[in-house]
């Protein structure tokens, strides 16, 4: 049996996966990250960690393989125990343990587990697609303007007056010349004041414009024709998706027997609907996280029923 890709299964969709008897696989979720020192982009992804301290059986992977394998949840359980076995003597010969797309298993001098995850392999379902990727260097060119310094140099002209000859035509022409000169400078001078009173002009009658449209905006009322209908929000309450089991029946009387005997004792037992094996489960309660799960189980374990197990399903 590969166990390895079982374990890589379930890590897609849950945080926690535990090998009965060796320990469990844990993830977490890791942002996306920018190495600026190496121009590198990582997508988010999930980190996997290895807890040599959680061993007791929540009944996830079991169920798994005999789903998969369409097989009892009992055979499940015998070959997670003879696989473990064939790890622990692996290690136990310092051989380094190769789970294929989680990563490796090796002992150090001080006989205590290291686990070194795989790179290759994302277990977060959203990034699915997404690859890290070096980007290149972006260059920025600094512009500098120039500016040249435009010497002008200043031309004088020099005027001659020409020496007319004194004679009727000659003081006609000297007088019409004056009189152009004239217009020429009152055209000069009259243009800027006329462009002047254009934009005053102009102006006004911008604000003039402007004030009407303000009036109308005051004036004005709106109406909404037809309303949009108000909208309600379902709040959907917490899930609680670990269960605590005290047995799987396959008449629904002995169930509903077990049910009530743990409702009398005080606990928020459930009576589950039918499993896809026909087996009804009964559960002493349920619970938001795994460690609280966990610690009712101890707790039940050690004062109730010994073979209690987590059962991990959203109800």
């Amino acid at each position: 049996m590969n166990l390895d890709s079982y374990i890589s299964q379930l890590l897609y969709r849950y945080q926690c996966v535990i090998v009965p008897g060796f320990g469990a696989f844990l993830t977490e979720t890791q942002s996306a990250q920018w190495v600026a020192s190496a121009n590198s982009f990582f997508p988010p992804k999930k980190l996997v960690s290895f807890n040599t301290n959680l061993k007791n059986n929540d009944g996830l992977l079991a169920n798994h393989i005999a789903a998969t394998e369409k097989t009892s949840y009992n055979y499940a359980v015998n070959a997670i125990e003879y696989e473990v076995a064939k790890w622990k003597k692996a290690l136990e010969n310092k051989d380094v343990l190769v789970l294929k797309n989680i990563g490796t298993l090796s002992t150090n001098a001080d006989n205590n587990l290291v686990f070194r995850p795989s790179e290759q392999e994302n277990f977060l379902t959203s990034s699915f697609g997404l690859a890290s990727f070096v980007s290149p260097v972006v260059k920025r060119t600094i512009f500098e303007q120039k500016t040249e310094n435009i010497a002008t140099t200043n031309t004088t002209l020099s005027l001659e007056t020409p020496v007319l000859e004194s004679n009727p035509r000659s003081s006609y022409l000297k007088y019409a010349a004056i009189f152009v000169l004239g217009l020429g400078l009152a055209g000069t001078l009259g243009y800027p004041i006329y462009q002047n009173e254009l934009a005053t002009q102009s102006i006004l009658v911008e604000r003039s414009v402007q004030k009407q449209v303000e009036n109308k905006i005051q004036e004005a009322t709106f109406f909404i024709q037809n309303p949009m209908p108000a909208v309600t929000l379902a709040i959907q309450e917490n899930k609680l998706p670990y269960h605590v089991v005290a047995g799987a029946f396959r008449e629904e009387k002995n169930a509903n027997k077990i049910y009530q005997k743990l409702v009398k004792k005080g606990y928020d037992s459930k009576l589950l609907e039918v499993n896809k094996h026909g087996l009804y489960p009964v559960v002493y309660g349920s619970y938001a996280t795994l460690a609280e799960a966990e610690k009712a189980k101890r707790d039940i374990q050690q004062h109730e029923n010994a073979e209690a197990w987590v059962l991990i399903e959203s109800l």
